[in-house]
């Protein structure tokens, strides 16, 4: 019953109460270029969430079955670098086939999630520092994207409806999206005093 329960802590966890965008402010360069519009909104959060599940999972197990256990933990960095460069490179090929819109709305974003700091953070974090297990880790990762996903949407819609606006000369565009990202980072600070423990 506890192990369930702490993994309902690390879903709320990494949704809602330590957002990777408005909580720890990780991952802001993809959060403010890609929220223009909701469709390539969606698109970025699940290629996020995808890379961020899948290279926590590969990294866990490349840190446990071989860095680890031959003493070379110290190389986890660039283990994890490329592992999340391979993934990234892979999803590129497969947007690029199967979904040329997607990828063109996309642009030069999709390649910056090699370098977003909240996916080799996530990977960090649940293997080496939490010293979380296979199944924990997982579930950090897909909770960390899909909280990274949620704060994408809503600031997509919000700056849909901003577009419909009489913004201010001075706040319009950039400014105005800064502003929004304070506002809802204050509303997300509101869940951290949810716990189930």
């Amino acid at each position: 019953m506890d192990y369930f329960i702490g993994i309902v802590s690390i879903v709320i966890s990494g949704i809602l109460t330590n957002n990777i965008v408005l909580n720890q402010s990780i991952g802001i360069c993809p959060f403010l270029g890609v929220s223009k519009k909701t469709q390539s909104a969606v698109g970025m959060g699940l290629a996020v969430t995808f890379v961020i599940t899948v290279s926590t999972s590969v990294c866990w197990l490349l840190y446990s079955l071989v860095l680890e256990p031959l003493d070379i933990g110290y190389l986890s960095t660039i283990a994890f670098i490329l592992v999340i460069a391979s993934l990234v490179q892979l999803l590129d090929i497969v947007l690029k086939k199967t979904s040329p819109t997607l990828y063109n709305s996309l642009g030069v974003y999709l390649a910056l999630i090699t370098t977003n700091c909240a996916v080799l953070g996530t990977a960090n974090s649940a293997v080496i520092l939490d010293s979380l297990d296979f199944f924990q880790s997982l579930m950090t990762g897909l909770s960390i994207g899909l909280g990274f996903t949620v704060a994408l949407i809503l600031m997509a819609g919000i700056r849909e409806k901003q577009a419909l606006y009489d913004v201010p000369r001075p706040f319009a565009g950039f400014p105005i999206a800064l502003v929004t990202a304070g506002i809802m980072a204050m509303a997300f600070y509101g869940f951290s005093g949810l716990s189930f423990v």
